[in-house]
């Protein structure tokens, strides 16, 4: 029988698949005695490789050819990345990825978006659902609840000029694979442009701006007086052992990542050598919630700041408890409390095989979304005289966090630290994915600034972009 590597920081154990039993990801080990990740790299990359063509044939409407060279590669070793082969049977609406006799599989499910199929059990846990918008349709409002052209004249006070080779220089080099780039100013779209097969209603792959969006849903569950940042995170499980260290992690250092939960970031130099936490949770198959509240303390909280997406998942756990207990949807539960109370017809929030909204990476909106969500914090959370969340939400987010040593993290959005070369102001906050995915948001300037791409052109992507953002500064600041 084939063998399933089971590596975890400091040890490789080797455990031999006998017949008749089953080593199932989704059932976590008793908290003492937690392994790590299971499956090569190779293994956990097919799955990833899969999970996002998938995504991009069937959430964002792309060739698969366009997604296989410029986005679905990232979870692959270097060395492999363009040895996968790949198949996407669009009847069945599955897609495999295959490297050597190894093969992975991920299978689109409406608004739940694409799944990965867990080897040893392949399927879904959960009912799927339609998520549906209470909204008119978009082209019948004005912006920003809705879509209709704006035929008002040229704002005053906005060099056009530099608005227009702002854009130009967003999408200079195409190996930057710039998707979308667009300028709200005053709350009115200045600037806007797609790639070829791109429009304004394409859900692109928005990674770990999906942090940020954690942060703006479990908000709204602060708002109700559901939880509060300083009260000891709710999870059960913390709080079975009056000894366990965990019960003393606040609801406020998971929003700033900084629970110290064992669990081993990306940006981790253990990550060079060992497959970290952080992508397992994305290509294992598994619960993902349940293995992120089942990792044990590393270190106490709010005294390290670092990158882990076991802590937003934890609190979109938190999010899951609250809702479902009210009786409602967990599914259905964004499209209602916020996206249209925003604007948002159509935001897809993909799952893993549970249930559970994979939030931290595997969301996809439009550049449009983003602008919406980037204006809801210009407006410290009002929208149209509701208050959507709680007042001082936004300087909550924008406020470095104590843990994090150089000041550059806030409540699951990024900040602008000193000495950065960014030519935005010292205000600016921003939501931040992989591929160069970012929302800025600059008080300041009343300004909001997307730019959304595909994965293969980040590192080309950043000179044309840091242009384009000193281009839009100059053309809104007063002359």
């Amino acid at each position: 029988m084939r063998q399933l590597r089971f590596p975890w920081p400091g040890a490789a154990v080797l455990l031999a698949a006998v017949a008749g039993s089953v080593l199932s990801a989704r059932q976590p080990p008793a908290p003492q005695a937690i392994p790590g990740t299971q499956g090569t790299h190779t293994e956990n990359g097919l799955a990833g490789y899969a999970k996002i063509l998938c995504s991009g044939v069937f959430v964002s409407g792309r060739e698969p050819e366009d997604v296989a060279g410029g986005s679905a590669y990232f979870f692959m070793p270097s060395a492999e990345r363009d040895k996968v082969t790949y198949t996407v049977d669009r009847h069945g609406q599955l897609v495999q990825a295959t490297l050597g006799d190894i093969t992975r599989e991920a299978r689109f499910y409406g608004d739940q978006g694409c799944i990965i199929q867990n080897p040893v059990k392949p399927g879904i846990r959960f009912q799927r659902v339609a998520v549906t918008t209470t909204l008119p349709d978009a082209m019948t409002l004005e912006w920003p609840m809705g879509d209709k052209p704006d035929t008002s004249p040229w704002p005053a006070g906005v060099d056009k000029a530099k608005i227009d080779a702002a854009v130009d220089a967003a999408f200079s080099n195409p190996a930057a694979r710039t998707a979308a780039f667009l300028v709200v100013h005053k709350g009115r779209i200045v600037a806007e442009r797609y790639m070829p097969g791109i429009t304004k209603d394409t859900q692109l792959e928005s990674w770990s701006m999906g942090k940020s969006l954690a942060a703006t849903l479990f908000a709204l569950l602060v708002k109700d007086g559901t939880y509060t940042l300083e009260q000891p995170a709710p999870v059960p499980l913390w709080h079975k052992d009056p000894n366990d260290p965990r019960g003393k992690i606040r609801n406020i250092d998971l929003l700033r990542m900084s629970a110290g939960l064992k669990f081993l970031g990306n940006q981790e130099v253990e990550s060079r050598t060992t497959y970290p936490d952080h992508y397992y949770i994305y290509t294992g198959g598994i619960d993902a919630f349940e293995y992120s509240i089942t990792r044990p303390s590393q270190f106490p909280p709010n005294t390290r700041g670092l990158y882990r997406n076991s802590d937003p998942l934890t609190i979109m756990y938190l999010a899951k408890l609250a809702v479902t207990k009210n009786g409602e949807s967990f599914l259905t539960w964004p499209q209602r409390a916020l996206f249209d109370k925003i604007g948002i017809r159509r935001q897809v929030l993909e799952t893993d095989p549970a249930g559970n909204f994979l939030i931290t990476g595997y969301d996809y909106g439009t550049a449009r979304n983003w602008a919406r969500i980037g204006m809801l914090y210009l407006q410290d959370g009002l929208w149209n005289g509701e208050r959507i969340l709680p007042e001082g939400w936004a300087k909550f987010v924008s406020t470095p966090a104590p843990a994090w040593s150089r000041g550059e993290y806030g409540g699951f959005f990024w900040l602008q630290t000193p000495g950065s070369k960014s030519p935005l102001p010292p205000d600016t906050f921003r939501a931040s994915g992989a591929g160069g995915q970012t929302t800025w948001i600059i008080p300041s300037l009343d300004l909001v600034i997307v730019r959304m791409g595909h994965m293969r052109g980040q590192g080309a992507a950043n000179g044309p972009t840091n242009t384009a953002l000193g281009l839009v500064v100059e053309a809104v600041s007063k002359r």
